[in-house]
């Protein structure tokens, strides 16, 4: 495949130095990165500003990125319910409400207050699935990376895969969740600085923003206003599976139990600073729609208007148009040499940044709740960093593998919320019963999220391999001919449901654990953690009611 641009040498220069700067952080943290703490918690030592960047920009991989410029394509405007009512609220409830469990325990990792909460079978049993859920993002993340280098510069996949495995592998086995969160953050700035001129550059084409939105078919530019019809928008879903499936199952499920994004809170100095690190990466969260979605829908216009010049490539597998593609050809389109180098770079920032997330995640979780707990009890805390380092490099090695299952979508978003609706939606019904009822037994949240896992994962396959007549289809989506992403809404809302009320039914019929063991693990069992006096506007309620304000002015605005 040749190349769609040509690089000038200071594209090349760009390239070159930023690979050269993230592998020379990982070399410099090295020296500070001596204890488990150090490795898997950063030393707790960073300010809300630096835990919420990284927050955000371990999101911000290929998930916000390529997936949801080729998703806009798709879907239109309903993307950006990923962002507002999909994200805003979920990571508000995390930072006010659901951080103060987190942090005051002095956990490692999400499973690691599950073993508190319940037992070691219930730790061990979302240990493992999350480790498999992080590999699978992490292979995703490679492949567009991978895509990015083949459709602008014409490598090899191959070889493209296994140059951002290797770049990844070696930050992060120097200087684990540290040098993650350092590179994150100057990816965080990267993206913005490389992507925001392609939005800004698509609108001056297409002659303004109103333009945009007026080139588009009317079930795409809306949020709401086609939302009470199925058949009246592109994603063919109505409220009721936006606000439940998404806005609170996936978005909740996600936001607040995902190891991946949650452990960059716990490397907060304080628990102001961790309650204010979710909050903070919400203001940046509502903004990316101006870049993602804009860019999408530019792509649509110009792809769907004779004589533009934009194509998408073909899919290798199936050879129709790969919406994945669409940013990448925009900065070909919009770039002049010496600045496509930039943006080049920024994306793979963000894909660099989204692997860093899931590989630190993987060998937390691994380490900690699986290797300590099953086979090596005994290990030392420099062994356990030693070990971190090693299942870095399986982590990444394994990574490559599922890359190649990533290749066999063409919108790579559909298969990412079918990911999400497996692990994070069952999972978020045991975390709020546990954590807002202490009559969740042990058994009930093992048996529970084994259902609700079992549940989702049934329905997918149900529908992957055509089992489900359409009376059974609309009974499960209330659609009668639902798209890929309205399947994965409604199949996460389902695992919610199994997992919450199998999980009430059996707990009342089992013992559950007495009140001193749940101090510190339960609302209203939980003494209240002194926090250092501070003024409103430093408060985490004040900017959670900013946030708040803004999403709804958003949502009122492109109703």
């Amino acid at each position: 495949m040749t190349s769609v641009v040509s690089l000038s040498l200071v594209d090349w220069l760009i390239i070159v130095l930023y690979f050269v700067f993230v592998i020379g952080i990982g070399l410099y943290l090295r020296r500070f990165t001596t204890s488990g703490e150090d490795f898997f918690l950063g030393g707790r030592r960073n300010s809300s500003w630096v835990a919420g960047l990284a927050f955000l920009s371990a999101n911000l991989g290929a998930l916000e990125i390529l997936g949801w410029t080729g998703g806009t394509m798709k879907y239109g405007m309903f993307v950006s319910h990923w962002y507002w009512i999909g994200a805003i609220p979920a990571m508000i409830f995390l930072g006010l409400y659901m951080m103060p469990f987190y942090y005051s325990s002095k956990i490692h990792s999400v499973p690691g207050y599950l073993k508190l909460r319940f037992d070691e079978r219930t730790r061990l049993l979302n240990a493992v699935s999350f480790a498999v859920m992080t590999l699978l993002m992490s292979g995703i993340n490679l492949y567009l990376m991978a895509l990015v280098l083949r459709t602008i510069l014409g490598w090899d996949w191959h070889l493209s895969m296994w140059i951002s495995a290797i770049a990844v592998g070696a930050y992060i086995t120097l200087g684990g969740l540290m040098s993650a969160i350092f590179t994150e953050i100057v990816q965080f700035f990267l993206i913005w600085a490389g992507l925001f001129l392609v939005a800004v550059l698509g609108i001056m084409e297409i002659g303004g923003l109103d333009a945009v939105f007026a080139s588009v078919p009317q079930q795409m530019n809306h949020l709401w206003s086609t939302a009470g019809d199925a058949a009246q928008n592109s994603m063919g879903v109505t409220w009721v599976g936006i606000v439940m499936g998404l806005g609170f199952v996936l978005s909740f499920g996600y936001w607040t139990t995902d190891f991946l994004v949650v452990q960059r809170a716990f490397s907060s100095k304080d628990l102001r600073s961790a309650r204010m690190t979710p909050i903070t990466a919400s203001f940046f969260k509502m903004a990316l729609p101006f870049i993602i979605v804009v860019a999408g829908l530019v792509a649509y216009r110009l792809a769907a208007q004779a004589g533009s010049g934009f194509q998408l490539l073909p899919h290798p597998e199936t050879g129709e148009p790969w919406n994945d593609t669409a940013l990448p050809l925009l900065i070909a389109r919009y770039y002049p040499a010496g600045l496509v180098g930039l943006g080049i770079t920024a994306l793979l920032a963000g894909f660099m940044a989204g692997q860093a997330g899931n590989v630190s995640a993987f060998n937390t979780v691994w380490t900690y709740d699986i290797y300590r707990v099953v086979i090596n009890k005994d290990a030392s805390d420099a062994h356990l960093v030693w070990m971190g380092r090693i299942t870095t490099i399986v982590g990444v090695l394994l990574s490559v593998g599922t890359a190649y299952v990533a290749m066999q979508f063409n919108t790579i978003m559909d298969y990412i919320q079918a990911i999400f609706s497996w692990v994070n939606a069952p999972l978020f019904a045991t975390m709020l019963l546990g954590m807002f009822w202490k009559r969740t037994t042990s058994a009930g949240a093992f048996w529970g999220l084994i259902a609700g896992m079992v549940s989702s994962f049934s329905i997918f396959l149900g529908f992957k391999l055509n089992l489900f007549s359409p009376t059974v289809t609309k009974l499960i989506t209330f659609a009668e001919h639902p798209s890929d992403m309205t399947r994965n809404l409604w199949q996460a809302t389902w695992a919610w449901v199994v997992c919450f009320v199998l999980t009430v039914v059996i707990s009342l019929f089992t013992k559950p654990k007495s009140d001193a063991e749940l101090e510190g693990l339960v609302k209203g069992l939980t003494p209240k953690t002194e926090e250092v006096a501070v003024g409103l506007v430093r408060q985490p309620a004040f900017w959670a009611a900013c946030s708040a304000v803004v999403l709804v002015a958003l949502n009122l605005y492109f109703w």
